[in-house]
């Protein structure tokens, strides 16, 4: 019997008796066992099947502290399907608002860091990695709550949701969802040690600015306006990509790619980083005080000591903290006991060997070599240049590239000065995309917006009755276009938050499948961006050119999604690595990656810019979720543009839940996740004229 070999019934460590005793059976020896049969005896054997994996399941996780394991089952078995039926519905309703506030009380603690209210106090980070629910998983478990889940609802493998997921009732799909929640036994220090780790890599990425007016040319020139600080790596790259509209800015390009590669390689100056009192040439890697006419006004009182000692690879070294602490949870996680296995079985519910198989038929396609040769010829019809490596971030098949950065953000600033001025135009931009009016006021009245210490993101709601916040950066001076972009970019995953959360019928079913699914939402949303700005009659983007754009999108960071999961088994196989040898392995990993894919599409070996992503740094292995986004997002807009209502089918789609991928996007648009689609349709556009 199964159950025997799992409880270790008659297994190891039971010593027989001598040879003229009897030996003692299992169930007078074992908890679980003697549990199995007096639930058998109390109601018979028609509940044996699901009296064995609810044992199963409770004695995976029980501790000796835990108490008597016999008496708790038979106190808390649920053998009829109404008392299954209320206790799943009490629960559903409690832990919503359990974890609901807690995510709340955690969102005002980390809102000094993650939002502009002025400098930072010294107790910011403190609060910030302060995680008030450290304790509630362990505390779930200590007063049984969790148990009786347990015992009373299957916890599904991913196998088996793949499987007969489409079998499954909404019910059953909200008890897999319950079960989930207890699938791992995680301490309440191990949660604090992850918090901790997590709050200072992301304070460490949201405070890594290079004030470019202090960024110079082998020339000793200054190529961009005084005043622009440029957070890594999301303005680095978007300046990247406004430089394609602007007259010389192949040069500023290839300084910014310049500052990258010192970035990844660790090679930065340490004193350059947040201050522009010093001048830097990245290319000879020289530091000198700046001279007192180029300091901004607002310049913070750091001091000019124009030393070119490298960062100590504290990028490394917050990477590595990262994987220490997630690491801890790794004993307390049976049935997936990596952190890569519970990013794949339980956040993405998609298997690691599935995904990775659509990153690289992406890379491999030959619709790559066939998307480069336009992206070649426009470098050298516009910028009289061939393709350099950095152009993996190319725009210049979206209707923006039309325009130059100044123009975008004047435009930006002038409509929005504050935070709050986005937050009050959301209803035009949503009736704008589609929406019916009331929707589009049920959305916006359910959205806050703040202004952004960091790039920007978005911050769920966990509990009807809160709230999700949009946050992006805002400038003395009003909204860039940089921060606009981001905005609505952002304001895709509020919809999907609003809805997915108030509009689904089990609240343990909120949200979508997984981050990629969210992000393809973001996604169309983002696209869109310049119709919001009424700019859809001068150079609305066809679908030829957003289906190049996005494949081209997604060839990019399908490369990075590669790097990010290598480099975590590769700490797996190395848990012992320091800042230093985790770096030496990035850089070469990132290298060997570009040699595979990139260099024979750019035609340059050697080129490790997949790795100044701060995702791989601050958001351990979420980089993949942006790959598979770009495919969903196809496919959602595929569906959408066959004479569909954006808003209608947006709020229809997300209403779904958490289901499995394949099922959620079957329901949505008739047809399972793929990269083929994409890649199809990528073939056909670069052959159009």
């Amino acid at each position: 019997m199964i159950l025997a070999g799992v409880l270790g019934c008659g297994g190891p460590g039971v010593e027989p008796g001598p040879k003229s005793e009897p030996t003692p059976q299992a169930s007078e020896i074992d908890p679980a066992a003697r549990a199995v049969a007096a639930l058998i005896a109390k109601h018979g054997e028609a509940a044996r099947a699901r009296i064995e994996t609810g044992v199963r399941q409770v004695a995976a996780l029980w501790r000796p502290e835990d108490g008597d394991l016999e008496a708790f089952a038979v106190d808390q078995f649920l053998a009829d399907e109404p008392s299954r039926k209320a206790t799943l519905a009490r629960l559903e309703h409690e832990l919503e608002a359990t974890f609901g506030h807690l995510h709340e009380i955690q969102r005002e603690l980390r809102y000094p860091t993650d939002v502009d209210i002025g400098p930072l106090l010294p107790v910011d980070g403190l609060l910030a990695a302060f995680d008030p629910a450290a304790h509630l998983t362990e505390d779930l478990f200590a007063n049984k709550i969790a148990f009786v889940a347990l015992l009373n609802f299957p916890l599904r493998a991913l196998a088996d949701e793949l499987a007969h997921g489409k079998d499954l009732s909404r019910d059953e799909w909200a008890a897999s969802r319950l079960t989930e929640l207890f699938a791992r036994r995680v301490p309440a220090a191990v949660a604090v040690a992850v918090a901790k780790a997590g709050a200072a890599a992301d304070q460490y990425i949201a405070d890594y600015n290079l004030w470019m007016h202090h960024v110079l040319s082998e020339k000793g020139e200054r190529l961009f306006p005084k005043g622009m600080r440029l957070i890594s790596h999301w303005n680095l790259r978007d300046e990247l990509r406004a430089q394609y509209a602007e007259k010389g800015g192949a040069a500023k390009q290839r300084l910014i790619a310049a500052v990258m590669e010192r970035i990844v390689t660790q090679t930065i100056p340490k004193a350059v980083i947040n201050n522009p009192r010093l001048d830097w040439e990245p290319s000879g890697n020289r530091v000198t005080p700046a001279p007192a006419d180029t300091v901004e006004d607002n310049a913070p009182k750091l001091q000019a000591v124009a030393g070119a000692d490298p960062e100590p690879d504290t990028r490394y070294e917050h990477w590595r903290q990262q994987f220490l602490a997630a690491r801890l949870a790794d004993p307390f996680s049976p049935s997936v006991p990596t952190t890569i296995a519970r990013s794949f079985e339980l956040e993405r519910r998609i298997p690691e060997v599935q995904v990775k198989a659509m990153l690289v038929e992406i890379l491999t396609a030959p619709a790559a070599k066939e998307v480069a040769a336009l992206v070649a010829a426009d470098l050298r019809a516009h910028q009289d240049r061939g393709l350099e490596p950095f152009d993996l971030w190319y725009v210049g098949f979206r209707p923006r590239a039309a325009f130059s950065e100044s123009e975008l953000s004047r435009r930006t600033k002038e409509k929005y000065k504050t935070a709050a001025a986005f937050a009050a135009d959301i209803p035009r931009i949503l009736s704008a995309l589609g929406f019916a009016r009331d929707r589009a006021e049920f959305v916006a009245s359910h959205i806050v917006v703040d202004p952004s210490r960091g790039a920007g993101h978005a911050l769920e709601a966990r509990r009807k009755g809160d709230l999700p916040h949009l946050r992006t950066r805002v400038g003395a001076d009003g909204m860039d276009y940089k921060g606009y972009n981001i905005a609505v970019h952002e304001l895709g995953h509020n919809v999907e938050q609003v809805f997915s959360l108030y509009q689904v019928d089990h609240t343990l079913l909120a949200g979508v499948p997984n981050n990629a699914f969210t992000e393809a939402i973001a996604f169309l949303f983002q696209e869109r961006d310049l119709e919001l700005l009424g700019l859809k009659g001068q150079a609305a983007a066809a679908r030829r050119m957003q289906t190049l754009d996005t494949y081209w999108m997604c060839f990019e960071i399908a490369g990075v999604a590669l790097l990010d999961l290598a480099v975590w088994h590769w700490l797996y196989d190395h848990p012992e690595a320091t800042a230093a040898e985790l770096r030496a392995e990035v850089v070469a990993t990132a290298r060997d990656i570009w040699n595979q894919y990139y260099a024979p599409v750019f035609g340059v070996k050697d080129v490790p810019i997949l790795a100044i992503y701060s995702h791989l740094v601050a958001y351990p292995l979420y980089v993949a979720d942006y790959a598979l986004g770009h495919l969903v997002a196809f496919q959602i807009g595929e569906h959408l543009g066959k004479a569909k209502s954006f808003g209608a089918e947006i709020e229809r789609m997300t209403s779904q839940g958490a289901v499995t991928p394949d099922l959620w996007m079957q329901g949505a648009t008739g047809t399972s996740v793929s990269a083929r689609a994409l890649i199809e349709a990528t073939l056909a556009a670069a052959k159009r004229p």
